[in-house]
């Protein structure tokens, strides 16, 4: 199976901008065999925590409209999506969510992000269960971010049958996750990490992009590069 652990500069705020861009890349990395395209951390919004809590407008819901386009090019590609963003929780917050859109434009699995960080826990709604799905036989799990600094996350997708760990980020350019992290989480538990990382200016500061991903001997199998709107193409199994 082949995933795309893809890139971009978000519109601060701008949902139908940054769906066009995803549907977009979606597209082109389904075009060259990608059966799963990941997407960074907040992309449908940018990583905004002030901004989403002053416009709440922003705020997504499962079956939001605004998603169609990015529906669509699962369905004219064959790909499931994972796309993320604020999407409302039952209590009326938003929760920092990883949408899975499937093949067939369906819900496959929601994974809110656990592990807030900072600022988050003013904004968001954390979330309390792990993120799975399987797709031809593969079994994937879901992480955000910070996420990733807890190994028991991947522990547990170990456990649940998981051999590809799926890391939606915003990692800036003195973030030590590149080195310490994904690699490790890789290496210790066998697993094939994909890590879609946003490029350019936020709230977060300003993020290099590499995105990419590690085999289960913790080398890196995929490089997207820096600063610049595209995917990398990873062969996990």
């Amino acid at each position: 199976m082949i995933v795309a652990a893809a890139q971009f500069a978000p519109v601060a705020g701008d949902v139908e901008a940054n769906v066009r861009t995803a549907a977009d890349l979606i597209r082109a990395a389904g075009a060259e065999g990608a059966r799963v395209v990941v997407l960074p951390e907040l992309a449908l919004t940018g990583y905004e925590p002030a901004l989403i809590r002053d416009n709440p407008a922003v705020c997504l819901t499962e079956d939001d409209a605004r998603l169609d386009p990015v529906r669509e090019a699962c369905r004219a590609t064959g790909a499931a999506a994972v796309v993320n963003g604020p999407v409302l929780t039952g209590d009326g917050r938003p929760a920092i969510t990883s949408l899975v859109i499937g093949p067939d434009g369906g819900l496959l699995a929601r994974y809110d992000k656990i592990h807030l960080h900072g600022v988050e826990n003013e904004v968001f709604a954390p979330g309390t269960a792990d993120g799975r799905f399987t797709l031809d036989d593969t079994r994937f799990a879901l992480a955000t971010c910070y996420d990733n600094r807890f190994p028991e996350l991947a522990e547990r997708a170990v456990a649940d049958d998981c051999t590809v760990y799926l890391a939606s980020s915003v990692l800036d350019v003195a973030n030590d996750s590149f080195e310490k992290v994904y690699p490790v989480r890789a290496r210790d538990f066998g697993l094939y990490v994909v890590l879609a990382n946003v490029f350019g200016e936020s709230e977060a500061g300003t993020c290099p992009g590499l995105s990419g991903a590690w085999g289960p001997d913790g080398e890196r199998i995929a490089d997207a590069g820096p600063d610049r709107e595209g995917f990398a193409l990873a062969e996990v199994g």
